[in-house]
Formats: structure tokens, sequence, C-alpha cells
């Protein structure tokens, strides 16, 4: 294929990153429409866009080479899911932004399967260049050592994307268990929301903290964090601090033999910490006008190769299959989420952080 990818955007609220990624690259991906509810803000985005927009499936030309769904599945409530079986059946390729139900997403394989075009699942979380990076160290790390544990946190309405960032790391998911909560709901003093469990992900061990909060307002605003991820090895420990980096690796404590004498010391013991890649982390601003496009478009880059290599739908979807079961076991072991309002307006930003250390000095 060497004409881009003539592609239409389902959705214009998280579909702006979408917009957003097809732009940053014509050679390979070219707007054909947007389909949404037809509101005047989904109007004004086609008009500024400079491309029709669709209210219906059946009103879409024969020229749409691929769709990009990003309208909330099934699984959450909306039509998403349903729209992508639709563009299947009009043998249009279909990347779908995550989560989505097992059942939905064998619905959708098998579709593809019988029209003979791509579907993929966009897990996006594992698209982004700071996890790619730590995937990447992880990677190489684990040619050389085996892993000996895991701890994970995230937020309710990521912790899709955080089994998706385990899985990349160990090759897979399966087998899995997860054991009881280790503190009950109602047993929680103060404010609950923290939900702690542990369990094994291929076959590793894993620690996972999850704010199991969701506002009802914005069922997308993802609490207090979204992924903190550390992989332990012999040796040390490599830390993803959070989504958006840095990636930091903690070596194990090692003393100089003049300061343990009698113990396994080393003679010139390594730094305590050191930052691989940059040390400095996006804006929220630039996640969103920079970072977040530029995964989109890694992702359609893997689309765009599936189509031109005809991969078999399941490569990915029979992951992604155990990945959806993975995530529904983990919801049922957490039970609903506590309905909250998070947007308490409450900020701390570094620059105050700096203040409050730099009038104690830093010291306790």
């Amino acid at each position: 294929m060497t004409d881009p990818l003539r592609i239409l955007v389902c959705g214009t609220t998280f579909g702006q990153v979408y917009l957003d990624a097809i732009a940053s690259d014509p050679e390979s991906f070219a707007l054909a429409g947007v389909l949404a509810t037809g509101s005047g803000r989904s109007r004004r985005i086609a008009d500024e866009r400079g491309v029709p927009l669709y209210t219906a499936v059946d009103q879409l030309p024969a020229d749409i080479d691929a769709a990009c769904v990003v309208v909330r599945s099934g699984l959450l409530g909306g039509p998403g899911t349903r729209l992508a079986e639709a563009l299947l059946e009009r043998e249009v390729h279909v990347l779908q932004e995550h989560p989505v139900h097992h059942d939905e997403l064998a619905d959708c394989l098998r579709l593809a399967r019988k029209h003979g075009v791509q579907y993929r699942l966009n897990t996006f979380y594992e698209h982004l260049e700071p996890t790619r990076r730590f995937r990447g160290a992880a990677a190489e790390l684990l040619q050389r050592r085996e892993p000996l544990f895991i701890d994970a946190a995230a937020g309710f309405p990521v912790a899709f994307g955080l089994l998706d960032l385990i899985g990349g790391l160990l090759g897979g998911v399966r087998p899995w268990w997860f054991g009881p909560l280790a503190t009950p709901p109602e047993q929680h003093t103060g404010r609950p929301g923290l939900r702690v469990l542990t369990g094994s992900i291929a076959g590793v061990p894993v620690s996972l903290r999850i704010q199991h909060q969701l506002d009802p307002v914005h069922p997308d605003n993802p609490a207090e964090l979204l992924h903190g991820l550390s992989l332990t090895v012999e040796g040390g420990t490599l830390h993803l601090v959070t989504t958006h980096g840095p990636t930091v690796w903690a070596s194990r404590p090692r003393l100089p033999a003049a300061a343990a004498p009698g113990i396994p010391c080393a003679a010139d013991p390594p730094a305590a910490t050191a930052v691989l890649g940059p040390d400095r982390t996006p804006s929220f601003s630039d996640c969103v006008a920079t970072l977040w496009p530029e995964a989109v478009r890694h992702a359609l880059h893997d689309l765009r190769t599936a189509v031109v290599e005809e991969h078999d739908v399941m490569r990915r979807g029979r992951y992604h299959l155990s990945l959806c079961q993975a995530w529904q076991d983990l919801a049922k072991r957490l039970g609903p989420p506590e309905l909250v309002s998070l947007d308490s307006g409450a900020e701390l930003t570094a620059t105050d952080l700096r203040a409050v250390f730099d009038a104690g000095t830093g010291q306790p």
C-alpha cells in the first residue's frame, strides 16, 4: 500500500487525539470523515478539519479504508462495539479504543475474519513513548534475569491498561489468579477507595493497588493516578514512576565493604538509583498535544502494517481475549467502585511541593 489509509474517526471527545494523530502523518493516513451524533460541537470539529460529518454508518461512502472507534463500548454502556461490528460488516478495518468485554471482542474478531479485514483493540498506554521505553528496558533486563515480582498501581478507569502493561512485560497474562482483598472495604477507616490484593500474572507474583473510585459525571477521570509499575529481578528494581515516565533503575542495596564488615558487600557499590532516558516528564498539556497523538499514530501504524501484510486477526486477538478475561476477573474481585466526585480542584504542583520542601529545608 502506497496511498494513505483513508480513516474515519468515530467520536469527537478523546477522538480529537485520533484526529491530531492522523493529521500528523499525511503520508500514511488521510482523514476521510467524522462519525458522531451530529451535535453542534461535532459539526464544528468536522468543519475545522475540512471533512464530512456522518451520523450513521449507512451514510458512509465506499472509499473508507479504516475506522477508529473512539466511543464507549457496550461494557461501559455505549454503542462503540455495535458501531465497530457495523463497520466490519462493511469490510472496513477497525481500531477500537479499549476496554471492551471479552464477548464483544470475540464477536468483532469473528466478524473481521469473516469479512477479511483487520480488527485491533487499542489498549493505548502500551503505545506511549515512555511506556515503550520502560518495556524495552524490561525486555533487555529479562533476557538476563528472571522476574521475581511486580508491584503495580492504577486508578480504576485505567486498570485495564495496567494489566496490559504487565502482560506486555511478561509476554502474556496466562496463567493468572487474584487473591482476596487485603482489607475488606467495610473495614477501611477514613475515605475508602483503595483496594489492595496479591496474585500472579504469567506465573510471576504481583501486588496490585487500585484506587477503586469512579466519578459518574466524568468516568474517564483517572483519579489520583494513572499507572505506576515496578519490576524486581535479582539485583534491583526497574520502576515506571508514572505512565508518562520516568524510568528509574534502583540497584539492590550494597554497602561498601568498609561500612559493613562481616557481610557480603561490593567493593565499589553502584549508584542507588539511576534515571534511564530523559529525567524530565511532559506536562499534561504536552501529553494531550504531542505524546498522546504520537501514541495513537503508533497504534495506527500497527494497524496499517497488519492491513498491508494481511495478518491473521487472532495474532493479537488471542492475547487481547485473555487480557479481557483477566481484567473481568480483577473487576469481579474488586467489586463495584465507590462513586465519588473526583474534581475537587485541590491541585498540588511540583512548584508547590518545592516551596514546602525549601521552607523546611528538606528535613523532617
